[in-house]
């Protein structure tokens, strides 16, 4: 004969949060070693910080503290908050939050914190419950809902070398529209950008003046896009540029790339600054400096032909 499992109502398995389920757990720790992984030994319970107390502190394999916070109801922001302060005050490398019922709004900012804290920090999101077959005693199940894992590093990893990214941007945008000003207004009302470009019209429709900067290399270029149900017209004023080409070249001072691909909608008119990138930024003022004057002279250049241009 086989049993049936009864859930058990938390609150008549441990009546008071504090005094009966910390104390429970203090004294069993191991079974809720048994789902999150890794042995956990008592230290203290009650562990105070300032006006504060942590429900459980505790000792990992390695010698590290570990933090636990009960909550025998749905998550909220006050256990969350405390659940940092305790980890930040007392220095320890891992936080278990137990609750009955996890808010989706709580999965999240757990999982984003895995995400973004140091490689040895961890946070545990553990739900519990209570069952019983028959007139059995209630036996407890915790179960892992959010755990630190090596995607989430990696996740947190690349999301914060973007971020780095976007303010070296923001750096180098700002310092070449800076330089740009003295010498032209074509950029003069364009504000600097996390993108790794920056686009000013060129007083035709569908056509601007861009800056572009990536790892390695920035470019200036004139795009073309009358938009998707205008392509004929794209083309043709491709076409019709690029019937100038050896007296805009001439002009420009040097061979451009002249960038039409099947079956794209943008045309682009590139010249390329092979000084460096992003990457290099002991020579951003050589390449910034390169870049507005490629800019003014592709402008220049190419002004004589686009002022035919409808």
């Amino acid at each position: 004969m086989i049993g049936r499992l009864d859930k058990v109502d938390l609150r008549k398995a441990w009546m008071k949060e504090t005094k009966d389920f910390s104390t429970w757990l203090e004294n069993n720790l191991d079974i809720l070693s048994e789902q999150i992984g890794f042995d956990l030994s008592p230290i203290e319970r009650e562990k105070s910080v300032g006006t504060f107390s942590a429900d459980i502190f505790a000792e990992g394999p390695n010698g590290d503290t570990v933090v636990i916070e009960n909550q025998l109801e749905k998550t909220d922001h006050d256990h969350l908050g405390k659940l940092i302060t305790y980890l930040s005050n007392l220095e320890a490398k891992t936080a278990i939050w137990i609750t009955s019922e996890p808010r989706p709004e709580h999965v999240t900012a757990i999982n984003w914190l895995n995400e973004i804290s140091p490689a040895d920090t961890a946070f545990f999101l553990v739900k519990v419950e209570a069952y019983k077959i028959g007139e059995s005693e209630p036996a407890p199940l915790f179960t892992a809902i959010c755990a630190p894992s090596e995607e989430a590093k990696q996740i947190g990893e690349q999301k914060q070398q973007l971020a780095e990214r976007h303010l070296r941007r923001l750096d180098f945008w700002k310092q070449l529209l800076e330089k740009a000003k003295s010498k032209t207004n074509l950029h003069s009302n364009v504000s600097p950008s996390k993108d790794n470009w920056i686009t000013a019209g060129a007083g035709k429709s569908g056509m601007g003046w861009i800056y572009v900067i990536t790892l390695s290399r920035g470019s200036v270029e004139l795009f073309i896009d009358r938009g998707p149900d205008k392509k004929d017209e794209t083309d043709k004023i491709y076409e019709k540029i690029y019937n100038d080409r050896e007296k805009i070249e001439n002009l420009f001072g040097e061979p451009l790339v002249w960038d039409k691909v099947e079956g794209r909608r943008v045309c682009r008119i590139r010249s390329i600054c092979t000084l460096g990138g992003l990457k290099d930024a002991a020579r951003w003022d050589k390449i910034q400096e390169d870049l507005t004057d490629r800019m003014m002279r592709l402008e220049k250049a190419l002004k004589p032909t686009l002022s035919t241009v409808k």
